[in-house]
């Protein structure tokens, strides 16, 4: 079932812009994106905290269509971050026929919240949407989940990790029909004889709020898995590819498709929009559009060479 797909930039990292950080004020001094194009709602509200979604939509879209959905969740560590990380890839798909969205989440910076209550926010987005499936034209049964480091460990959680459901919405399932994970955080913990992060177990506890084996996907892995595809540069240091190759294995071993792409010389963040001339950018969207064509969400060839990425229209 495991396929690993070995790509080989042509060009370093460059600084470029660093997307998913661009966040990093904390408490009431962070203001949420105003995002062209996309249509705001709440999809979760915890005492004074109201979380927004941000909806693309296809052209034409109605809510009698049944179209399929995803939903990313941005990076930075479970501590900032925006939204605004995933807007170009809604974008794009929105243009290519799904109702494609993104979302905000508590972390550590502006709520002052651990891993696992972020975990619960992602959960209830997903929940969220499969609700409001009828009123948002989307098909509940083709639904995923996405996103980049932290917010790739949440998109994972929500495909692999079992509970942390909270709120609204508990007679509707937090479980992804797919996933597509960026440079996720999968592995939070020593698996099998792999020993990763076993000298900083102390720190990852206090960093997630609990065992982070509780909420570290890779030990949860089983049977019926979501199908993923998993985007990974093999110089990143901050999350070691091998913890990557270690996921994509328990998937292969439960059955699971699981698509591996390694990117030879690239970086942490190496996928952002605005990074090396959007080379990496261009390529892991264009495996995530043949991704969800092999799916049967996705008709017809990839449309990125036609999209004008700028203005958000083809």
């Amino acid at each position: 079932m495991l396929r690993i797909v070995w790509l080989v930039a042509v060009a370093a990292l460059s600084g470029g812009v660093a997307v998913a950080q661009r966040a990093e004020r904390s408490g009431q001094d962070f203001n949420l994106p105003e995002m062209s194009g996309a249509r705001v709602e709440v999809y979760k509200t915890i005492g004074d905290v109201k979380l927004n979604i941000y909806i693309y939509e296809p052209e034409a879209h109605s809510a009698e269509d049944a179209r399929p959905a995803v939903v990313f969740f941005f990076g930075g560590g479970w501590r900032q971050g925006s939204p605004e990380q995933f807007r170009h890839h809604c974008a794009y798909l929105a243009s290519r026929g799904m109702v494609a969205m993104t979302a905000d989440y508590r972390v550590r910076d502006r709520q002052g919240v651990k891993a696992v209550e972020c975990v619960k926010d992602a959960k209830s987005a997903v929940r969220w949407i499969r609700a409001n499936a009828a009123r948002l034209g989307v098909d509940p049964e083709r639904l995923a989940a996405g996103g980049g480091s932290a917010g790739g460990h949440l998109a994972a959680c929500t495909g692999v990790v079992p509970g942390f459901d909270e709120g609204e919405h508990l007679e509707f399932s937090s479980v992804p029909n797919a996933m597509a994970l960026f440079n996720p955080a999968v592995v939070l913990a020593p698996l099998g004889d792999n020993a990763v992060w076993e000298d900083r177990q102390d720190e990852m506890r206090g960093r997630m709020g609990l065992d982070p084996v509780e909420i570290s996907p890779g030990h949860h892995v089983k049977a019926g898995a979501p199908p993923a595809i998993l985007f990974h540069g093999l110089a990143d240091t901050q999350i070691p590819h091998d913890t990557a190759e270690l996921f994509a294995k328990k998937m292969e071993e439960a059955g699971t498709p699981c698509t591996l792409c390694s990117y030879e010389g690239q970086g942490h963040g190496f996928f952002n929009f605005g990074r090396n001339d959007n080379v990496n950018f261009l390529k892991t969207l264009r495996a995530l559009d043949v991704f969800f064509q092999g799916l049967g969400w996705l008709t017809g060839p990839a449309a990125i060479d036609d999209f004008d990425f700028e203005a958000g229209t083809n």
